[in-house]
C-alpha cells in the first residue's frame, strides 16, 4: 500500500531529481555563420532586417552570424565552403557563387526571363522551379531553402549610352551568365571582388557596371563614380536565394526551420517594395546619373537575340531544357494575359 508519507516523499526525489538534471540536458545555442554576396552598405537592406528578426524571435535557442561579401571566403567560393560546412548558409545567387548544379545558369540575371520582380516568386512557386531546384541541390548537399526577387539589371557608365553601338568594347562588371550573353553585342566581362568595382571605376579599370538597377547604384556609391545609367534592362529581376548546408539543416528542430523560411520570406517581402519604389523614385528624383535610353525597335534585337541565347542553353543538359520550357511557358501566359502582365 502506498501511504501519504512515501507518495510524497518519492515526488519529491523525482522533482528534486528532474530539478538537478535539468541543465544537464539543456539544449545548447545553436550558432550559424551566414555570408551574403552583398556588400555592408547594401546588406543593410537585402538582409540584415531579417537575420535581425530571426536573432530576436529565436533568442537563447539560436543565433545567426551575419558576414558580409568575401568576409569569410571570397563570393566565387560560397558554394563550396557551403557544401564542407565551413559556412552554414548563404544569400546568393547560383551564378555568383559558382554552384556546380544544371541551374545555375538561371541564377542572377538570366537575359530577358523576367519583366517584373513578382516574376520570380511565381516562376518558383507556382510554374515548378522550386521543385527543381530543390532537387539539384539535393544531389550535392545542399539545402535551398527559399527564392525571391531582387532589382533589375542596368547599365551604369562613364560614357552615355545611346545605341548597342556604345557598348561595344565597354569593359563591364557583370555576371557570369548575363556576361556570356552579353559578349555578342561587344561587351568585354570583368570579374572583381565586389568591394573592388568602385576604385576600378575610378581607376578607369571599367568602364561600366551592369550588376543592378538604380536603387544599388546609389546605396553602394555606384552612382557617385559613374555618370549614366542606361533605362533599357536585360532581366526584371536578379533571381536569388538562401542556401544552406544539408546537415545543418536537418539538425535543426521545425520550428526553427519554420522560423528561418518567415524571416526569409519577410526579407523577399522587403525586397519587393524597396527595390520597386526606388527604382522609380531615383530615375525621376535621382540627381547622379543622367539617364539614357537605346530606342525600342534597335533593343528589340536583343531581346531576340536572348530567346536564341534560351535555345543553346536548353541543348546543354534536360534539365536546363526543363527549365527554359517553363519560362517560355510563363512568358507566354503573361503576354496572353495582358495588361498588367504584359504591355505588348
Amino acid at each position: 500500500m502506498t501511504t501519504r508519507r512515501k507518495f510524497l516523499t518519492s515526488a519529491g526525489a523525482t522533482a528534486v531529481g528532474a530539478g538537478l538534471a535539468a541543465p544537464a540536458i539543456a539544449q545548447s545555442k545553436i550558432t550559424w555563420r551566414l555570408q551574403t554576396y552583398a556588400g555592408a552598405a547594401l546588406a543593410e537592406h537585402v538582409i540584415k532586417p531579417a537575420i535581425d528578426s530571426f536573432n530576436k524571435i529565436a533568442g537563447d535557442q539560436m543565433q545567426i552570424e551575419l558576414f558580409f561579401a568575401d568576409q569569410l571566403v571570397p563570393t566565387g567560393e560560397l558554394f563550396r565552403a557551403m557544401q564542407r560546412g565551413t559556412i552554414d548558409a548563404v544569400q546568393s545567387d547560383d551564378d555568383s557563387m559558382a554552384s556546380p548544379t544544371d541551374v545555375t545558369v538561371f541564377g542572377g540575371y538570366f537575359p530577358f526571363a523576367s519583366r517584373y520582380s513578382l516574376d520570380v516568386p511565381v516562376l518558383f512557386n507556382q510554374y515548378g522551379l522550386n521543385e527543381i531546384w530543390d532537387e539539384e541541390y539535393s544531389k550535392v548537399g545542399v539545402k535551398h531553402i527559399s527564392a525571391g526577387a531582387w532589382d533589375p539589371c542596368h547599365f551604369a557608365t562613364k560614357d552615355p549610352i545611346n545605341s548597342l553601338e556604345d557598348l561595344k568594347g565597354k569593359r563591364v562588371f557583370t555576371f557570369p551568365t548575363a556576361g556570356r550573353f552579353l559578349t555578342q553585342f561587344g561587351v568585354v566581362p570583368v570579374t572583381l571582388p565586389w568591394e573592388d568595382i568602385e576604385v576600378a571605376m575610378q581607376t578607369g579599370e571599367l568602364d561600366g557596371i551592369a550588376w543592378s538597377g538604380i536603387t544599388e547604384d546609389y546605396t553602394v556609391g555606384w552612382a557617385d563614380v559613374t555618370n549614366y545609367f542606361l533605362t533599357n534592362n536585360i532581366s526584371g529581376a536578379w533571381a536569388g536565394s538562401f542556401f544552406a548546408n544539408m546537415d545543418r539543416w536537418n539538425e535543426l528542430p521545425p520550428h526553427l526551420q519554420e522560423l528561418l523560411r518567415v524571416c526569409m520570406d519577410q526579407s523577399h517581402y522587403y525586397r519587393q517594395w524597396w527595390y520597386w519604389g526606388g527604382e522609380a523614385s531615383l530615375r525621376v528624383n535621382g540627381t547622379k546619373m543622367q539617364l539614357t535610353t537605346i530606342p525600342d525597335a534597335e533593343w528589340a534585337t536583343v531581346e531576340e537575340a536572348a530567346l536564341k541565347f534560351w535555345d543553346e542553353i536548353a541543348a546543354e543538359s534536360p534539365t536546363k531544357a526543363k527549365v527554359v520550357e517553363i519560362l517560355k511557358k510563363y512568358n507566354a501566359d503573361m503576354v496572353k494575359a495582358g495588361r498588367p502582365y504584359r504591355y505588348g
